[in-house]
């Protein structure tokens, strides 16, 4: 199932900027690389890539997320890693202002 996501904050940047609309595929596979939509244990609900798999707190493995600009935002290195049934979505493309396949 596909979707639209919004870009908030600038821990993204140079990748995405604040506004971007991307389009995103749920519950898809994960690669490490990838650009994903994932709910921290706060309920936070943010744009970070996935980079590797670690055990979570609860013994779980989940994704070690991270932002591109790390001075700019919360990521796993902050909250852990994040269980595979919190990372909603993978970004596929950013279709405005600038379209270009991620």
């Amino acid at each position: 199932m596909l979707g639209l996501a919004r870009v908030r904050g600038e821990s993204m940047r140079p990748t995405l900027r604040p506004g971007d609309r991307l389009l995103v595929r749920y519950r898809p596979r994960v690669r490490p690389g990838r650009l994903v939509v994932a709910r921290f244990a706060d309920g936070t609900v943010a744009v970070k890539r996935a980079t590797e798999r670690r055990t979570t707190r609860s013994g779980a493995v989940g994704w070690w997320l991270l932002s591109d600009q790390p001075e700019a935002g919360v990521d796993s290195r902050h909250r852990g890693p994040v269980p595979d049934a919190d990372v909603v979505a993978v970004v596929l493309a950013r279709i405005w202002p600038r379209p270009r396949l991620l």
